[in-house]
């Protein structure tokens, strides 16, 4: 009798894992011989993780974090096996997009009921009033994969008129650990490296204000939004130390959040910065100071 209820118990453990498949192989051409390519770190332990392990640990948490390099096509590769992934462990209840602003969204619910109903939409790209800033042949999988699913795909950024309404005046930011000198001024040396020391200094301030009123927009969208939550935004946004988890620790929901930076072979991600860190291909250098000073 005791052999056969531990047997009945295996099987039921058995059936309540769901093995994952195999992650897509690299399609960015850098680092494909990097001993790193492909491991995944737990970072507050060290431990080199399965797809499997993370795919188990990331469907525990109630809102989960996705850091990404814009450019690289492995990292919306792996985004959207991550979705499809999380959603055979257990139902899926939203999907943020920092590419997303709030006045798309409306385009966005109209084509999400259009594409369920059997009828999506001959140009997603002009139906969702997709920004060209984001490059829909890195994006278009994604996105078109969750229009048709049946929770909501959510705006997570700012419009650029609110963009430019804070720059103009800024409002003041709320919160004992995002408004901390030290995540300020790492946040301002950072924006100074982007901008190739080009901007002035009376800019800063301005230019600080949008980068954490984006961040603390992304925290209550991430908040609002059905549970389990996926955030897909850069890396530099779902950072620990910087980002949107400061701005849900001041806003009371710091608990449970789980962060994934994927990151391209040979980069350093440190536990204070994420929870996971999955190295992928990179993509080739290219020199932006050098055409923003042209």
């Amino acid at each position: 009798m005791r052999v056969l209820l531990l047997c009945l118990l295996s099987l039921l453990a058995a059936c309540q894992t769901h093995e994952v498949l195999p992650p897509p192989a690299a399609i960015a051409t850098q680092g494909r011989d990097h001993a790193e390519l492909g491991m995944i770190r737990e970072l507050a332990t060290g431990r080199t993780l399965t797809p499997q392990q993370l795919i188990e640990r990331l469907a525990a948490a109630p809102r989960v974090l996705v850091g990404e390099q814009h450019d690289n096509p492995d990292h919306h590769a792996i985004e959207l096996w991550l979705l499809r992934e999380l959603a055979s462990q257990r139902p899926q209840g939203s999907l943020l997009m920092e590419m997303v602003n709030p006045d798309q969204q409306t385009k966005v619910d109209a084509a999400q009921v259009a594409t369920r109903a059997g009828q999506q939409p001959s140009d997603p790209f002009q139906a969702l009033a997709w920004q060209a800033n984001w490059d829909w042949s890195l994006y278009g999988p994604l996105v078109t994969y969750a229009l048709r699913q049946p929770y909501p795909l959510l705006s997570a950024n700012l419009n650029r008129a609110q963009i430019m309404q804070i720059y103009k005046q800024r409002p003041v930011l709320e919160g004992s650990a995002s408004t901390r000198p030290a995540v300020q001024a790492t946040l301002l040396d950072d924006i100074r490296q982007s901008h190739c020391g080009l901007l002035p200094e009376t800019q800063m301030p301005a230019m600080l204000a949008v980068q954490q009123q984006r961040d603390r927009r992304m925290a209550e969208r991430l908040l609002a939004a059905p549970t389990p939550a996926v955030l897909l935004a850069g890396a530099f946004h779902v950072r620990k130390d910087l980002g949107v988890p400061l701005h849900l620790s001041d806003l009371g929901a710091d608990e449970g959040n789980q962060v994934l930076i994927l990151a391209e072979v040979g980069k350093t991600v440190t536990a204070e910065r994420a929870d996971y860190v999955w190295y992928t291909a990179a993509q080739p250098e290219q020199d932006h100071c050098a055409q923003l000073r042209r």
